[in-house]
């Protein structure tokens, strides 16, 4: 199921005595926060207006509307922030982490299921998705266009060629 709100960042720490607050980004990249006017707590329950946002030492700083102090910043401290996915610039091939966990991984040839996509890891180079078969087993496929055939976000389910040797029971 795909989600309206995405969680974006998490609430770690204040900066000056102004009520700025500094965020831990979840994002490709801290300046992807820096577009939205509106951020939400409560997965879009409690929308909070964004006064000022700036990336500073790989962390996203951001002046929320009716945070004027360090003492009102404290209280966010640990807050998770949400962005609404109607807001978010989505490029085509390119989609959310949290649409793609969960979703079934099937070999794209032989239909069989490899079980379900759990973990999304940044390597530098390119995404590694972490697949836990029905018996726990932890297999690992990297995001490539050799390997990647098919993502079906609405339908749940990603098909995969596993390139030779790549798991246990590879040809």
């Amino acid at each position: 199921m795909v989600k309206r709100y995405l969680e974006c960042g998490k609430i770690v720490s204040t900066h000056g005595v102004r009520g700025e607050v500094k965020v831990q980004h979840w994002c490709d990249t801290p300046e992807f926060l820096l577009n939205f006017d509106t951020l939400y707590f409560e997965q879009g329950k409690q929308p909070v207006k964004v006064e000022g946002a700036r990336v500073h030492k790989g962390m996203v700083l951001l002046k929320l509307a009716g945070i004027d102090t360090l003492d009102a910043a404290v209280t966010l401290r640990g807050r998770i922030l949400y962005i609404d996915r109607e807001d978010a610039p989505e490029e085509e091939g390119r989609y959310f982490i949290q649409d793609l966990l969960g979703m079934t991984v099937s070999d794209a040839d032989s239909g069989v299921v490899y079980g379900k996509l759990t973990d999304v890891i940044a390597t530098g180079a390119n995404d590694v998705y972490e697949i836990t078969t029905p018996e726990g087993k932890k297999l690992l496929a990297p995001a490539i266009p050799q390997v990647v055939v098919e993502t079906d976000v609405a339908g749940g389910n990603l098909r995969i060629r596993p390139l030779k040797g790549l798991f246990d029971d590879a040809d």
